[in-house]
């Protein structure tokens, strides 16, 4: 019986994983159009002012984001218990916190946000008035997702990944057009200003799209006003100890970022955006799998099913960096082919940024199912305090390379650098925590990841010196010798036997299917 709940679950995932995969082909192709014409629109200067700014109102999401991980952590604990009632309460104490929250974050936005951007961001004095309409639009788009948070939960928990898959494209199609709308308008008007204004309308039509579903879907998405002491205190105590990791979090990402911009201008942070978005077409792949697999991970250890958890933690930690490999390959070895072909012109230090980005998600990923399990647990405060700690030194070790003249190249080195430091933390508390065997999970996914990846990158390496190929003759050889290579070293090195039965099933099924058609 457990064996058979066990091979339903991964043809669960396998599913969900490819509803997903089909919404990331799509929205890949699209966002690299429309990133291209974002860039020729705003132009550079706009294009970082927009990615510093908008991201500027990350910094009053920490509390959105420690939420968000306690909601999905108890909705999907509680389905796993079958405990329809406290699925409810949760719901319900989850959707009025952040109800209350929304009202906070706006005071602060409004407050110290307001004069930061004002007084200590570097500006171009001409684009200072846009600035603050694209500061203001952001802050409406992050309170309505803020309110929001538990309904996308919901979807998560219940694993309803095809309703992410449909809305995404809804969401990629609609974006596109605002992008057309803003590149090719026979009348004259700001354009950052309008592209932040069109942007957030389209973000809030969505969320509104995603209450609805939730509401005709799942029983407990009905708001209930009541106070469940016990409740607001788990979930309270959760979140407060995750605020450390998602503070951590914030100044290693927005807060570097801003960093970048006081040292060297918004076209630093323009060759940031850019990498950044190259980094998210490679890691959406990655990350929905990682999506459909969480679930599972919080699920069986609320069941108390230990083997098959850690089966899960393990396997979630290999294959997401398989797919990841496989992806960024290719763009590590001819990264400003790429950036020439898809934007013809970008700023200085994009072509290094995009290669470090890159590496470093690829070590991050390592960790995703580890946080998972890690938030299965609710015991968190030690961990946070720890990993988060750690995780904080990102921003002034930053700081002080950039303070002492360092290329801002280094911020990234050093972020590779901790998230290392950080994975042997996560391995050094699940050990004690949760039992996994941290010997186990270096041996069986680490030590197993660095001998794939130099499989991987060995011949690719041997061809890239020892051919005499250029432009497009020389990228797709490459790109043709890394796909080979990766796929091949993944699937003889990478994967156990039953793994390799299991990827030839599906393929056979895929094929059939086709066929049939």
């Amino acid at each position: 019986m457990i064996e058979n709940n066990h091979r339903e679950n991964t043809k669960r995932i396998a599913k969900n994983t490819l509803m997903l995969y089909v919404r990331m082909l799509f929205s890949m192709l699209v966002s690299l159009y429309t990133s291209r014409v974002v860039l020729q629109a705003l132009g550079v200067e706009d294009y970082g002012i927009n990615n510093v700014v908008g991201g500027l109102v990350t910094m009053f999401s920490l509390i959105s984001n420690s939420l968000s991980a306690s909601v999905s952590r108890f909705l999907t604990f509680e389905l796993g218990r079958g405990d329809m009632e406290r699925l409810k309460e949760t719901f319900s104490t989850s959707l009025l916190i952040h109800l209350v929250l929304a009202g906070i974050v706006f005071i602060l936005a409004e407050s110290v946000g307001v004069w930061f951007l004002n007084t200590q961001m570097t500006i171009p004095a001409g684009r200072l008035y846009a600035a603050n309409w694209v500061f203001q639009a952001s802050i409406l788009s992050f309170m309505f997702g803020l309110s929001s948070v538990p309904y996308n939960a919901s979807i998560t928990s219940h694993e309803r990944m095809s309703a992410f898959a449909y809305i995404g494209m809804l969401d990629v199609v609609l974006r596109l057009l605002i992008v057309l709308f803003i590149a090719y308008a026979p009348f004259r008007f700001d354009r950052l200003i309008v592209y932040s204004l069109l942007t957030v309308g389209v973000g809030m039509a969505l969320q509104c799209i995603y209450l609805w579903y939730c509401r005709k879907n799942f029983e407990e998405c009905r708001f209930r006003l009541h106070f469940n002491k016990k409740c607001w205190k788990e979930m309270g105590a959760f979140a407060g100890w995750n605020f450390i990791g998602c503070t951590a979090g914030l100044f290693s990402g927005q807060g570097v970022n801003i960093l970048l911009n006081l040292f060297w201008g918004p076209v630093v942070n323009a060759a940031r955006g850019i990498a950044l978005s190259v980094n998210a077409a490679v890691t959406g792949f990655a990350g929905n799998f990682m999506a459909a697999v969480n679930p599972q991970i919080i699920k069986s250890y609320a069941a108390d099913d230990r083997g098959y958890t850690f089966s899960l933690v393990e396997r979630g930690s290999r294959f997401s960096f398989y797919i990841m490999l496989i992806l960024a390959l290719p763009i590590l070895f001819e990264t400003e082919f790429v950036l020439t072909i898809w934007l013809k012109h970008f700023p200085e230090h994009t072509v290094n940024f995009v290669r470090l980005v890159l590496v470093l998600s690829l070590c991050d990923i390592v960790s995703n199912t580890l946080i998972a399990l890690q938030n299965s647990t609710g015991r968190i405060r030690n961990y946070q305090l720890a990993v988060g700690g750690m995780l904080m030194m990102n921003f002034p070790l930053s700081y002080l390379c950039l303070k002492v003249g360092l290329s801002p190249e280094t911020v990234f080195i050093i972020a590779v650098v901790v998230s290392i430091c950080c994975l042997l933390l996560r391995l050094l508390f699940l050990r004690r925590m949760a039992g996994l065997s941290m010997s186990g999970f270096l041996k069986n996914v680490c030590l197993n990841l660095i001998k794939v990846t130099a499989l991987a990158i060995a011949i690719p390496l041997a061809v890239s010196a020892l051919v005499n190929l250029h432009g497009w003759g020389h990228f797709l050889l490459m790109v043709f010798v890394c796909l080979v290579c990766s796929s091949a070293s993944v699937y003889f090195l990478g994967c156990s036997r039953n793994e390799r039965h299991f990827i030839r099933q599906h393929i056979v099924a895929v094929k059939n299917k086709f066929l049939v058609r």
